[in-house]
């Protein structure tokens, strides 16, 4: 496999055969909209937050129906409405399950994306994806009156471009891809320092012309320097043993771990962009200069030599 690091630009590139451009990071929104006010809706400082996202060098953003009880979409189209969203950016989204009741039909499907896109105040989107479809099984979500006949009458419709399957778990996530019927992968914490596990996953989807984001290269935090947890649990004495060593081996190439953590995932030609969550406007800027960080070729080989790291993540 053939990697490179040059990204002193950010150049846009085709995301499969979607027609959605993407560069080589896009912007995840889990947080924007946290916390609520007393009336629901979004805090006071999402309204900044939003606004740099749109106006920042990235050409995705990537959010979800159900980030933050909804506030993330609500605050992405407040900003659109305030500001207009700029040429060159585009905001995807994802189908949820029903809140409650775990529902994820193709009925709900729909009424999804009806409430994304009148929070967003767009009349279409480029991609829609099934998100986190644990609710269901694979057959019931593939079957008639499923979610992805959902999805698929919104493709046919001309209301969503692309649909997408945005998932953790690979065994599942497999099924999916290889069901013929997705147009994106989006896979998570699965592709990092400390786990490759979705390497073959996003093989397969390349294989089929599908379009892969690679989401949460810094595991959620313990790659980019904050916490002890990884994936959402806390990470065993032996992970973070590994992660120490991996920092110090940065160090001594003078670079810093989580400029490691993001180059490994945009430097892998089966990923199309990467995904990074952004909490405060200040991170954008923090972002661009991990990106524009030379990580030297010869410190890749020097990392493997520390040995398959004991990942937390069972599935």
């Amino acid at each position: 496999m053939t990697f490179s690091d040059d990204h002193s630009h950010d150049r846009v590139r085709p995301l499969g055969g979607t027609g959605l451009s993407v560069s080589s990071i896009s912007l995840g929104t889990s947080f924007l909209g946290n916390p609520a006010q007393p009336d629901g809706s979004p805090a006071p400082e999402s309204a900044e937050l939003a606004r740099t996202l749109l106006a920042g060098p990235y050409a995705v953003i990537d959010t979800s129906n159900n980030y933050a009880g909804g506030r993330s979409e609500t605050a992405l189209g407040r900003a659109i409405a305030e500001h207009g969203l700029p040429d060159g950016r585009s905001i995807v989204t994802k189908a949820d399950s029903e809140p409650g009741t775990g529902r994820f039909d193709r009925d709900r499907v729909w009424r999804s994306f009806e409430e994304s896109t009148a929070r967003l105040g767009l009349e279409t989107l480029p991609l829609l994806h099934l998100h986190d479809p644990y609710t269901v099984t694979v057959e019931e979500a593939l079957a008639p009156g499923g979610a992805v006949q959902g999805l698929v009458e919104l493709r046919e419709q001309g209301l969503v471009g692309a649909i997408g399957v945005a998932a953790g778990e690979i065994d599942l996530m497999t099924r999916y891809v290889t069901s013929g019927v997705f147009d994106v992968l989006l896979t998570h914490n699965r592709y990092t320092l400390v786990d490759r596990r979705a390497e073959a996953l996003m093989a397969e989807a390349a294989e089929r012309g599908m379009g892969v984001f690679n989401a949460a290269p810094f595991g959620g935090g313990l790659l980019a320097g904050r916490g002890t947890r990884y994936a959402y649990r806390e990470a065993s004495p032996e992970l973070l043993a590994w992660t120490e060593r991996a920092r110090e081996l940065c160090d001594t190439w003078s670079i810093d771990l989580s400029a490691a953590a993001l180059h490994f995932s945009m430097r892998c030609p089966l990923v199309h962009s990467t995904v990074v969550g952004v909490s405060r406007p200040e991170r954008i800027e923090q972002l661009e200069k991990l990106r524009l960080t030379t990580v030297p070729d010869d410190f890749w080989p020097a990392l493997e030599a520390l040995g398959t790291p004991p990942s937390t993540i069972d599935g």
